[in-house]
């Protein structure tokens, strides 16, 4: 008996070779579209400081003037303008220009500010004491007892006595150091003092003597009568030596005197000789102005050689 296939079954169909797709129906409706995404505008650039606080020359005048008002160089900061603040006002703007002419006139002005920069500075150190401030004191020092510290051997000879109790002192202050010492001088056969040597020493910290050193020992014949003046080389940055004698010859009568002033640097010195004769003092010649004069200069050297450091 030939077999039966189920009829319940339907017969396998040879597989569909693929071919181009059916039309779609005119009257279908198309898929909507995802809308299309919106063009991002990229952010606001911030604005951007200017090269100076202050309105740019091309903006409107202000209704009041700003007298500080920089004027700027196209394309270029200005290194020399004056920025406030520093003491010295800077200089006042000209009106706002354009074209060549304003270049012309912002690099006018940038000169014209830094030499009011450059006066300015330069004032500052010349008030503040910037450009080499400081005492010129080439080493010396000023002793407690100048009596002990400063040489006048050349006098002993004619004054062998030593005297037992100068007068000595001295000063230290900011501004001025002082010492000062006061000797008799002797001869072997006097009771009293025949002459008396002065000595001082003066430090100026704060001050240049120097105007006034020169006006004082250099014009010290024209405050002073019957007094002679005369430069002294080799001693110092300058010195003076004064002179007086009234005694006319006479070895009994009359007076004879002797100071050389030196200055060096910040520090003066001062040495002087003074005798009184009498008759008193009969028995005795004083020396001659000239000897005493050698003695003061050649002392005087050797004094200012032991008081620096």
């Amino acid at each position: 008996m030939p077999y039966l296939h189920d009829m319940s079954t339907p017969p396998q169909q040879p597989p569909s070779v693929p071919g181009p797709p059916d039309p779609a129906p005119q009257d279908t409706v198309a898929a909507p579209q995802p809308p299309a995404p919106q063009q991002q505008q990229p952010p606001a650039v911030p604005p951007q400081p200017t090269a100076y606080p202050y309105p740019h020359p091309q903006s409107p005048p202000p209704s009041q003037p700003n007298p500080y008002a920089q004027p700027t160089v196209p394309q270029q900061g200005n290194p020399y303008a004056v920025q406030p603040g520093y003491g010295y006002p800077p200089p006042v703007a000209p009106p706002p220009a354009t074209g060549g002419n304003a270049v012309g006139r912002a690099v006018l002005w940038a000169v014209v500010g830094a030499v009011v920069a450059s006066a300015g500075w330069a004032a500052g150190l010349f008030l503040t004491g910037g450009l080499g401030a400081g005492a010129d004191l080439r080493g010396y020092r000023a002793p407690a007892n100048l009596c002990s510290s400063a040489d006048y051997s050349s006098f002993k000879d004619e004054y062998p006595v030593a005297d037992s109790a100068p007068t000595k002192n001295a000063m230290k202050d900011p501004a001025l150091d002082e010492s000062y010492c006061s000797l008799s001088l002797k001869k072997t056969s006097s009771s009293y003092g025949d002459a008396y040597l002065t000595m001082q020493v003066d430090l100026h910290r704060k001050t240049d003597p120097a105007p006034e050193f020169t006006a004082t020992w250099k014009n010290y014949g024209d405050s002073h009568t019957d007094y002679d003046v005369s430069p002294v080389q080799g001693i110092g940055d300058e010195a003076y030596l004064v002179t007086q004698d009234t005694s006319n010859g006479s070895t009994t009568t009359g007076s004879r005197y002797a100071t050389l002033a030196v200055r060096d640097g910040w520090m003066t010195y001062t040495m002087s000789y003074s005798a009184y004769l009498s008759t008193y003092d009969s028995d005795t010649d004083p020396p001659t102005l000239d000897s005493v004069t050698g003695w003061l200069k050649t002392d005087t050297k050797s004094t200012l050689e032991q008081l620096k450091d």
